[in-house]
């Protein structure tokens, strides 16, 4: 395959007008303001220039406003769950040369490693022991990562069990391919196929991507145009903060969400919005920082502008950053996260960063950030029933953007929570997470629906498992 024949669609990402409605919206009136507030509660999905204004209202008494409507929106259209996922590395080899990262090529000092597929088999069951449900995995740009390797490792993951523990939902984190590549991997059942553009400013880009086929800027940013193509009709977009202006990388996921909408029909399952953390042997350049409020900022800002979108909180930040942020909108995070290779099995506790991408900063244990959800008064859950029932997509949207699914999210959160609860939960996690389902029993206004919840939480005390709406 020769990318350059792969790749003649002209780029969707238009600078001049992102720098023009960024500047001509540098003052947005209260009238303009109040205006986008008002189409945001209906769930729309704002316009590019209705989020330059928003980026722009530098205002504490706007910038309340933005998160005090990022909160309900969140809560009308997802309700109090937040799904919850772990990464695991599968391969850190890498053909690539990004500044960023202590996976690059040139960098001499990483220690490498592929895992066997018998070591992802013990990986798979230290997280299922530990209750986990979901899982991203990551691979480096190598030629030994193929599609076909990379469905292999996918069919483990699903195959392998622990006890009561099995893995529900393979997220991936990869290179891009062409379109018969991924149709190999989707029909290995994966969920959601996550291609990050990093940054969307083309000689920004360029600078932090010397080499390697990650330095091929429109090979990458019409990657998931190709997964859709492929039939992989949930995808994740994100952009990793840090390398350029924060507002011009806000218009930019806004701009591939806009495009995704208008050729596809449907936009992105997910957006995530990394910030650039320390790595071995990385660059940084202390001009685009992004700071805790301005990160704030971003999570809330796309909680308004995309509504209907999952957004994701990763352990790169600390877990006091991360329990201030989950009231602007987040509504999925990582957590028990290792990602050094066979960190899991191998029960690693302090980070090693020459075999680690970079970073993390929430250590955590899965059922301490459990628990910590449970008194913020969100519902942890495994969920993966729209998945599996074929909301995905088109039909994931038509649930969402009306709000109504809500009305699955609650229920099956509920009832993956019990799961956890009886086969994994510490005493403490356990005793909270009880009481916050009987809380939230108490909220369920569905008719009939109600009485088959308490059915099926019944089965799940019987010893049933996997049961969702």
């Amino acid at each position: 395959m020769n990318w350059q024949d792969e790749v003649k669609e002209d780029s969707f990402i238009n600078e001049e007008i992102i720098e023009n409605l960024l500047e001509t919206h540098k003052k947005p009136t209260k009238e303009e303001f109040d205006k986008i507030i008002a189409k945001a509660h209906k769930h729309i999905r704002l316009e590019l220039d209705e989020v330059a204004m928003l980026l722009n209202s530098s205002e504490q008494d706007r910038i309340d406003t933005i998160f005090k409507t990022a909160k309900e929106i969140k809560e009308e259209v997802y309700g109090h769950r937040v799904v919850l996922f772990a990464p695991l590395y599968i391969g850190n080899k890498c053909m690539n040369n990004c500044t960023y990262c202590g996976f690059k090529a040139t960098n001499d000092t990483t220690i490498r490693k592929t895992l066997t597929l018998d070591e992802l088999g013990e990986e798979v069951k230290a997280l299922e022991d530990e209750g986990h449900k979901r899982l991203i995995l990551v691979y480096g740009t190598h030629p030994d990562y193929t599609p076909e390797f990379m469905a292999e490792t996918i069919r483990k993951v699903y195959e392998t069990k622990s006890g009561k523990g099995e893995i529900r939902r393979v997220n991936i984190n990869a290179s891009p391919l062409d379109v018969e590549e991924f149709k190999v991997v989707k029909d290995a059942g994966i969920g959601t196929y996550q291609i990050f553009q990093e940054s969307y400013h083309l000689e920004t880009y360029k600078r932090v991507h010397p080499s390697g086929e990650k330095s091929k800027f429109k090979w990458r940013l019409f990657g998931l145009d190709r997964a859709m193509r492929a039939g992989i009709d949930d995808v994740g977009i994100g952009a990793l903060f840090g390398l350029y202006d924060w507002k011009f990388e806000v218009m930019g996921l806004m701009q591939h969400v806009l495009h995704l909408e208008e050729t596809f029909g449907v936009g992105p399952h997910t957006i995530s919005f990394p910030r650039l953390n320390e790595a071995n042997g990385a660059i940084k350049d202390p001009k685009y920082v992004v700071k805790d409020d301005d990160l704030k900022r971003i999570i809330a800002i796309l909680r308004l502008a995309v509504p209907y979108t999952g957004l994701i909180l990763t352990a790169r930040e600390t877990a006091e950053l991360r329990k201030e942020c989950m009231e602007l909108g987040v509504s999925q995070i990582d957590a028990g996260t290792k990602i050094e290779l066979q960190g899991y099995s191998k029960h690693k506790k302090e980070q090693d960063l020459r075999k680690e991408q970079f970073k993390i900063g929430d250590s955590r244990g899965l059922d301490e950030v459990m628990g910590e959800l449970m008194t913020q008064g969100f519902i942890p859950s495994f969920c993966t029933a729209c998945y599996r029932l074929g909301r995905t997509g088109e039909h994931f949207m038509e649930f969402s953007k009306p709000g109504f699914i809500h009305n699955f999210c609650t229920p099956n959160a509920l009832l993956t929570l019990s799961e956890y609860l009886d086969d994994y939960a510490s005493p403490e996690t356990k005793k909270a997470g009880y009481s916050l389902v009987e809380k939230e029993l108490k909220t369920i206004n569905l008719g009939n629906a109600k009485d088959s919840i308490l059915k099926k939480l019944e089965s799940i005390k019987n010893g049933e498992r996997d049961l969702y709406y």
